[in-house]
């Protein structure tokens, strides 16, 4: 793998149901979802929830549920050969479903959003990899209910597991953009991070390397 980096990447973070998605996407450029990388179900290291009404289900909100080494594995690959095989998971059945192979095609910049993904940003920084690392927040009613109306259309979870989680997540978002903030992104809405970060993908597109 080339010692210097062709590529850097922006991190987005943010309460599940922000917008990282939909902003990832509306910028134009390569994509790793790091929530594909999710710990399969079944797996004996998953945290559970030890109080409330889902006591004893998997603590999805848990950092530990994630497999952080193989997203910045993954990232790296990305970031000095341009490509990475990755994982598909398949969030209603709690597991990987198969992998695919992400090339980013002669981009200088990518992507990788995901619920947990203030973890890479400081390493990321660290290794001379990091292009931007962001906090997408919005209004906690917002959040939640752009949440709720994503996990019922993708039959996610049952919907009372869904309401529980959902309300749960709509008290915690201060706490979980605080904590985005202390590991290293700045907050920002959908808009303002659009508007950062677009002069970055101007400035890929021009210099983008021919296949």
């Amino acid at each position: 793998m080339p010692d210097t980096p062709t590529a850097q990447v922006v991190v987005l973070a943010g309460p599940s149901g922000a917008g990282k998605t939909h902003l990832a996407d509306r910028l134009g450029i390569p994509v790793l979802r790091l929530d594909d990388f999710y710990k399969d179900g079944d797996d004996p290291s998953l945290p559970r929830i030890v109080a409330g009404p889902n006591a004893g289900l998997p603590d999805w909100d848990d950092p530990r549920s994630w497999h952080r080494e193989e997203a910045l594995a993954a990232l790296t690959a990305l970031c000095r050969a341009g490509r990475a095989d990755v994982p598909y998971y398949d969030i209603a059945h709690d597991g990987r479903s198969g992998t695919h192979t992400i090339e980013l095609g002669g981009w200088p910049i990518f992507v990788a959003e995901g619920i947990f993904a203030q973890h890479v940003a400081r390493p990321l920084r660290a290794a001379g990899l990091l292009a931007g690392a962001y906090c997408v927040t919005q209004r906690p009613i917002v959040t939640f209910w752009r949440r709720l109306v994503r996990d019922v259309r993708e039959h996610r979870k049952p919907l009372p597991v869904l309401l529980r989680r959902g309300l749960a997540l709509r008290r915690q978002q201060r706490s979980i953009v605080e904590d985005a903030v202390a590991h290293g992104c700045t907050a920002a809405t959908p808009h303002e991070i659009d508007e950062a970060v677009r002069p970055l993908v101007r400035a890929a597109r021009g210099a983008r390397a021919p296949r």
